[in-house]
């Protein structure tokens, strides 16, 4: 390096992983405003690399003109700068100087230069690359920075998952607004939170440990004999019962079992069949004897014309059998593998339905999506939450009605969330906003149960 006419003062920062982004724009604005100050002929900044605490190591160099003006900058620029730096970044940004006269200076070795990003070749200005966002190390990570990756967020108070799930649970449509006004980079991303709270909840909400892990536990002793009878005998007696009160409804004709029931919509002559107004759609009934499906398709003809060439007598037969023989387990288990993809389904179809109760909003269709997505979200938030108290309340032995009343009032609450979340979302007064919100609801109802009804037909054929 050649002679400098006048001290170097040094500044040397170790800042922690998580501000280096940010210190590094501090600092150059820094550097830049240097220039403009009496007393300084040079200012720059160089990145050294991490210390052994992995603190990333920058430094800044000010090339003052000569000891004067040297000695007004230490009492003025350079105390202001540190003092700036404690009261900016606290304790996340370490500090510590050096002044080197002339022959020091010619003796500093040359500033690395910044190396290229090993994923997408753009030079390097710090820890991240600026383009790609990898982190500039190229060590191998440890086993432990591995689980760190994966349950950081989980296990660290102040990551963006913690600060997506507060307000989402306590202050209904913040986390809609705070999005739409550009607050974003301290929260998890909406349909990020959605499915890790979608997975979460159906993990709860099916994982029995018993039967998933039960190599674990015991097996439970098998029921004697006469428990069985009895619980036989208990279920005849509750069939029975349901039987005949839907038979004195007049819902169902009264009968001894199924087959008598069959026989006798077989003596009915064309006639009455014609006569009979009642009789649109199919009746399955499996035989209590023999165990054989009967199928009486006379009323599919009422149906449309797509849907009877799927739902032929041959295949509702071969679906009943396929049912009958592992009591529909494998039909519940379709419908649970598709009630997600239903829901997602079901998303888009109500910020539709916000897009035309709002009109006048100048919302784009995704606006209303990312509202629809939160309270999607915060649903599952509060499922499982109700899932746990209940489960722990079994545990503990909580009184029945304490976390009766508890779950009761939780459940209430979740369609008062959103009638909230849409006044602090859209603005609207009390009263507009409870009208469209009973049209959101109603639509919601008609949603859900459309998309259900997806879900039962699309399992019963894939049965």
């Amino acid at each position: 390096m050649t002679t400098q006419a006048g001290p170097l003062h040094e500044l040397t920062f170790s800042v922690e992983q998580e501000r280096v982004a940010e210190f590094e724009l501090w600092l150059a604005g820094l550097a830049e405003e240097s220039l403009h100050k009496q007393g300084l002929e040079a200012a720059r900044v160089f990145t050294v690399g991490n210390d052994a605490a992995d603190c990333a190591t920058l430094i800044c160099q000010f090339q003052c003109t000569d000891d004067s003006a040297f000695n007004v900058l230490l009492d003025g620029f350079f105390a202001d700068t540190e003092a700036a730096i404690a009261q900016e970044f606290g304790t996340t940004v370490k500090v510590s100087s050096r002044t080197l006269r002339e022959d020091e200076v010619e003796n500093l070795p040359a500033a690395v230069e910044s190396p290229d990003c090993l994923n997408c070749g753009t030079r390097l200005r710090g820890q991240y690359c600026g383009n790609c966002g990898q982190r500039a190390s190229s060590r191998l990570i440890s086993l432990w920075e591995l689980i760190s990756d994966a349950f950081g967020d989980l296990l660290e108070f102040d990551s963006r998952l913690w600060r997506t799930l507060l307000p989402l649970l306590a202050r209904p449509g913040r986390l809609t607004r705070d999005y739409l006004e550009g607050r974003r980079a301290r929260y998890m991303p909406p349909f990020r939170t959605y499915l890790v709270l979608s997975v979460i909840f159906f993990i709860v909400a099916f994982f029995d440990p018993r039967d998933d892990l039960s190599l674990l536990f015991e097996p439970e002793p098998e029921p004697a004999p006469e428990e069985i009878a009895e619980e036989a005998a208990a279920a005849a007696a509750a069939k029975k019962e349901i039987l005949d009160e839907l038979a004195r409804e007049g819902i169902i004709a009264g009968a001894a079992n199924p087959k008598d029931s069959v026989d006798k919509t077989a003596e009915r002559g064309p006639e009455d069949v014609g006569n009979n107004n009642t009789n649109t759609g199919f009746n399955i009934e499996i035989d209590d004897e023999t165990g054989e499906c009967v199928v009486d398709a006379d009323g599919l003809s009422e149906l449309p014309q797509w849907l009877q060439r799927r739902l032929t007598p041959e295949r509702l037969k071969r679906v009943c059998e396929r049912i009958g023989a592992d009591q529909g387990q494998t039909l519940v288990g379709l419908m649970l593998d598709n009630i997600p993809v239903a829901l997602i389904v079901l998303l888009p179809l109500m910020a539709l339905v916000l897009k035309i109760l709002y009109p006048l909003s100048r919302r784009y269709f995704v606006e209303h999506l990312l509202f629809v997505i939160h309270y999607h979200a915060y649903f599952f938030l509060m499922l499982i939450l109700e899932i746990l108290f209940a489960r722990i309340s079994a545990l503990i032995h909580l009184s029945g009605v304490i976390s009766g009343l508890v779950l009761v009032a939780a459940s209430c609450y979740i369609p008062v969330y959103l009638y909230v979340a849409m006044r602090h979302v859209y603005g609207q007064g009390r009263t507009l906003t409870f009208i469209k919100y009973v049209a959101l609801v109603i639509c919601y109802a008609a949603g859900a149960t459309l998309t259900m009804l997806g879900v039962f037909l699309f399992a019963l054929f894939a049965v």
